[in-house]
């Protein structure tokens, strides 16, 4: 009984063992390679597949996603024979599972030898400059170089980049200073030019001023003028109107007597000779005595009256209190 026993427990060991190994499950977005005595039979894609156990092995399994490969910073020569080290970056995808195990035996390895060798013909036909200002047509032409090499591969490049791109020490610190002199040249053009234009717009400002404060004086003139005329007009239609004899006229001139004697330097009053007369009729009045006719003044041949006589008064010298 015992070696049936143990006979049955290898069947049973055997009989599950090729049952893994006749069930393969693939998982998403990968493929396997199987192989039937060493030679290429089928690609497994994902999800459930049979084989032939003890007869049919998995080679490999290979990811179809897109992959990232950085690759380590590789000295190039330009053409004006510096050395520069430039830092790449691979973005690729496997698409022929079979190529990619056969074709190559290691397409990482291909890839990465493959990018030096086009990233230094590449910078070879360019100095400096252009290498620091001409990523994207080193990225094209990279990407380019890579993508048809790469196809018989079952490989696809989607993307290549250059991380950074190192010139030698000496180069920066040029670089560095060049900069520098070309910023503070920059500023000092910005600064000149601000205070041109500050300048400019200030003298227009003042010559804006200036015309407006000069307009603003004439109308102010001419306004003044006016009221001064208009006033004028107002008393002199008022006095017409009014019919002011030589009393008025006495009264007025002795209400502006202290306003002409507010001076300390009016010594000297000139007094027509007929403010006198009317003085004399409005001290009359003042007393209840009428005044006397004035004689007519005298005419001329033509019957034309003179102008009226203006009397001096004596001056009289001012007394300093001091």
């Amino acid at each position: 009984m015992q070696p049936v026993i143990i006979v049955l427990i290898v069947l049973v060991v055997l009989a599950f063992i090729a049952l893994i190994k006749t069930i393969q499950v693939i998982p998403q977005a990968s493929a396997a390679i199987v192989e039937r005595f060493g030679r290429y039979t089928r690609t497994l894609n994902a999800g459930l597949n049979i084989v032939v156990p003890f007869i049919d092995t998995i080679r490999n399994r290979i990811d179809l996603r897109e992959q990232v490969v950085p690759f380590p910073p590789q000295p190039v020569i330009t053409q004006d024979n510096l050395v520069v080290n430039i830092d790449t970056v691979i973005y690729y995808q496997v698409t022929d599972a079979r190529a990619a195990t056969y074709e190559v035996a290691s397409y990482i390895q291909a890839i990465e030898q493959l990018t030096v060798t086009t990233l230094r013909n590449i910078i070879g036909s360019m100095d400096l400059e252009s290498t620091l200002t001409s990523r994207e047509t080193i990225n094209a032409g990279l990407r380019g170089v890579l993508d048809e090499a790469t196809g018989k591969w079952g490989i696809r490049v989607n993307r290549v980049e250059l991380k950074a791109i190192e010139p030698p020490t000496s180069i920066q610190d040029s670089m560095e200073k060049q900069m520098r002199a070309d910023r503070d040249k920059r500023a000092a053009i910005l600064t000149a030019e601000g205070a041109r234009q500050a300048s400019i717009l200030t003298a227009e400002g003042q010559k804006q001023a200036e015309v407006l404060r000069a307009e603003g004086e004439a109308q102010a003139k001419v306004l003044r003028a006016d009221g001064e005329a208009a006033a004028i007009r107002t008393v002199f239609e008022a006095i017409h109107e009014g019919d002011a004899d030589q009393k008025l006229l006495a009264y007025q001139y002795l209400q502006t007597l202290p306003q002409i004697a507010q001076g300390d330097s009016n010594k000297l009053w000139i007094i027509p000779s007929e403010v006198g007369d009317a003085l004399k009729g409005l001290s009359g009045a003042f007393s209840g005595l009428g005044p006397k006719e004035a004689p007519a003044a005298p005419s001329d041949a033509n019957g034309a009256v003179p102008p009226p006589r203006m009397e001096k008064r004596r001056e009289y010298p001012s007394i300093d209190p001091e």
